[in-house]
């Protein structure tokens, strides 16, 4: 089966920051919130873009917390719609 060209792929951006933490903490958080967000890409809508900035609190949460937190928003968001 092949896609619509039409339709545009829901797509996801990080903004971690340097208030997250040295290099090595940014890019922890930066693939934990890439790989939370990949498992929920097809529950977003077509041609959306979103856009997950991570808080210096980040760096000490564990993948678990960072999974409620961003479920957590995105409910409220798609609620919303």
């Amino acid at each position: 089966m092949q896609a619509d060209p039409e339709v545009e792929p829901a797509r996801v951006g990080f903004v971690v920051n340097k208030a997250v933490g040295n290099a090595v903490l940014r890019n922890r958080v930066h693939r934990r919130l890439r790989a939370v967000m990949a498992a929920r890409l097809p529950d977003l809508p077509a041609g959306s873009l979103t856009v997950v900035r991570a808080l210096p609190t980040s760096a000490a949460s564990s993948y678990d917390e960072l999974v409620a937190d961003i479920d957590g928003a995105l409910q409220r968001v798609l609620d919303a719609r």
